[in-house]
């Protein structure tokens, strides 16, 4: 199974964070915001189809995380867990570690935002649209 949806890069998109990265809705990005490497996004969490979001509540669930844009990609592995509510109304944020919250789509990530291909990276401080497709088996 797999999903798609867009997001767009940001000039503020700095991929510095040692254990996170993240998607959201949000408009607007400040350098602060070092794990966020796709903004306004026109899916959130609550808009997962069922049959993906009953696999990312899956313990040890694998999940690939596909983000791309005209000149680069990357993928993401991580897993799913059943503490994961999927439920927030704008951030999606895949972690290193095996902390959940309702922000949370994927745990035990094998990449942060600063481990991202620095291509995908450039793509995205210049503004591109991200692709993000989620893959679950």
């Amino acid at each position: 199974m797999q999903y798609t949806f867009i997001a767009s890069g940001h000039e503020n998109v700095t991929s510095k964070h040692k254990s996170t990265f993240e998607i959201t809705t949000d408009k607007s990005l400040t350098v602060k915001g070092d794990c966020i490497v796709g903004v306004n996004s026109n899916v959130t969490l609550n808009d997962l189809p069922d049959n993906i979001r009953e696999h990312i509540q899956t313990d040890n669930s694998k999940i690939e995380l596909i983000l791309e844009t005209e000149n680069s990609q990357d993928k993401i592995i991580g897993c799913g867990s059943s503490k994961l509510a999927l439920d927030h109304p704008s951030d999606m944020v895949c972690r290193k570690s095996d902390f959940t919250c309702s922000r949370t789509l994927m745990i035990n990530c094998d990449k942060a935002a600063r481990d991202l291909n620095k291509e995908l990276v450039n793509d995205l401080k210049n503004g591109s649209q991200l692709k993000v497709t989620i893959k679950t088996s």
